[in-house]
């Protein structure tokens, strides 16, 4: 079976408080957009139940076979289902890491997903929201794939009547990641102004306004580069744009009419129609 996770970015993101688990209290809108990986999973009979192989091609991803998280959602899915047959795993990442894009994260959602549909295994939306958080906070949200309003650490999802349909998005990874202890160094926790629930309900033409990313505050004076390419991307004509999440993409928002503008040369740059 060949599936194709998908990733998303964050309309916005509000870093409110400091929680007393360590992690932070945030506030985002998550919002789907096609550009994928590809994940092929297939059943392995002359295996012992319960054996995993992966393989991954693509750009490379940090750390050990058995810290991917297909790897994991492997194994939690046989921690509910003990007999779960061998299966092999072959991920192609078409997406960079530690891109703020969420692609990891839709890779071991999808894994999951697949793994039921292959093995015809039948789990309740519950128990894969479940699962799904225990890969990570913002995993759940590709269980639904709809425009999300997130809180707590990003798992606490809102739908929302936001529909980018039609417009163009332009997407571009400097070639360097962000990794998220970063991201949160030198961050000031602020609850002041409307929620993103309220502001990304407005006119796109009013986002650039007041509709923030707070991680762009720090990151922006730690890398340069990546303020430069945001104001670019106005100068392109971008209605909206902004770093996804911790970064280190920036994407910018285009008119449905727009063609794809002419931008300096960067390692990875995808140029979309948002269905």
């Amino acid at each position: 079976m060949i599936v194709f996770p998908n990733c998303k970015i964050n309309l916005g993101l509000r870093i409110l408080s400091k929680r007393e688990d360590g992690f932070h209290q945030l506030e985002t809108t998550f919002y789907p957009i096609p550009v994928h990986d590809v994940l092929e999973i297939l059943p392995v009979g002359n295996k012992k139940k319960g054996t995993v192989k992966f393989t991954q091609t693509g750009f490379s991803v940090q750390g050990p076979d058995d810290r991917n998280l297909c790897v994991k959602a492997y194994r939690l899915l046989q921690e509910k289902k003990p007999s779960l047959p061998a299966a092999y795993i072959h991920l192609h990442k078409n997406i960079p890491t530690g891109a703020g894009l969420g692609s990891g994260s839709a890779d071991g959602v999808f894994t999951l997903l697949a793994l039921q549909n292959v093995f015809g295994l039948s789990l309740s939306m519950e128990e894969n929201q479940q699962m799904a958080l225990q890969l990570g906070s913002d995993c759940p949200f590709f269980l639904h794939q709809q425009a999300a309003l997130g809180k707590g650490r990003g798992e606490q999802l809102t739908p929302l009547p936001l529909s980018l349909s039609g417009y163009q998005i332009l997407l571009i990874h400097p070639g360097f990641s962000i990794a998220t202890a970063e991201a949160f160094q030198g961050v000031t926790p602020a609850n002041e102004g409307e929620s993103l629930a309220v502001t990304s309900a407005k006119p796109i033409e009013e986002w650039k306004n007041i509709v923030h990313n707070h991680f762009e505050e720090t990151i922006f004076l730690k890398h340069p580069e990546l303020e430069k390419i945001k104001n670019n991307l106005y100068k392109m004509g971008a209605l909206y744009a902004a770093m996804s999440g911790s970064g280190s993409t920036l994407f910018g928002i285009f008119q449905p009419t727009a063609s794809r503008p002419v931008h300096d040369p960067y390692p990875w740059v995808q140029w979309k129609k948002i269905p």
